[in-house]
């Protein structure tokens, strides 16, 4: 099994081993969550592309907002 040092930063370099098996590329987005049980950092799968932004007080349309939330709900 892979380990990673945490630099003063915080940030941790994926091993290219596991960068390869999840298919992670330089730019993509992944999400970082920790479980309670069982006292573990995962990394989910990158979210391909790069996330849309708003600017605030911008006007959104109801096709944005649930693209957006579809988007946040399959990653």
């Amino acid at each position: 099994m892979p380990v990673s040092k945490v630099n003063s930063n915080y940030q941790v370099t994926i091993p290219k081993e596991v960068r390869e098996k999840a298919k992670i590329s330089k730019g993509d987005s992944v999400l970082v969550e920790y479980d309670e049980e069982e006292a573990v950092v995962r990394v989910k799968a990158p979210m391909r592309g790069r996330r849309k932004t708003f600017r605030l007080g911008a006007r959104l349309n109801v096709k944005e907002i649930e693209e957006s939330v579809e988007r946040g709900q399959t990653g």
